[in-house]
């Protein structure tokens, strides 16, 4: 895909750089929450009944070295929380800007996720998708993810 087609607007007085189209993947960081929560926003991964200040920080309570932030130029274009407790790792909270999807961001911020979790000795990853969002099924199909035929309860404390 060409730097246009990724969303990335090229600058008039510069010519275009790979550096403009590559996704920089690094732990969280404490003044990374706001534009984390307002890409979480964008991508639609906002439920009524989280509070995404208090998912972080629980999460920095665990494993923090997990959560991991994708910049270009220095802009959060993407997330992914994973974590491991011995038996399955688990992936939430992945976020791609919907400017930024289609150039293999999803891709490369997962395999990154699923590196740290093999590091850890995760045999297997599980993940949640809410069974309207048919893209989002189809993405983790293509990375090789299916379904487990399980049924996913949950009760909140």
């Amino acid at each position: 895909m060409t730097p246009a087609a990724c969303g990335f607007a090229q600058r008039p007085d510069q010519p275009m750089t790979d550096e403009d189209v590559t996704l920089h993947i690094r732990p969280y960081r404490d003044d990374d929450q706001p534009a984390v929560i307002a890409l979480w926003h964008v991508c639609n991964l906002v439920v009524q009944q989280n509070d995404q200040a208090d998912d972080i920080a629980r999460k920095l309570r665990v494993q923090r070295h997990l959560f991991l932030i994708g910049t270009i130029n220095d802009d959060i274009v993407a997330t992914v929380m994973a974590g491991y407790e011995g038996h399955r790792g688990w992936i939430n909270y992945l976020a791609i800007h919907p400017n930024r999807r289609g150039c293999s961001f999803g891709r490369t911020i997962m395999n990154h996720a699923e590196e740290l979790l093999r590091n850890e000795g995760c045999p297997k990853i599980n993940l949640q998708v809410r069974e309207t969002n048919a893209d989002v099924i189809a993405f983790y199909k293509h990375l090789g993810y299916s379904n487990d035929h399980v049924v996913s309860l949950g009760k909140r404390l």
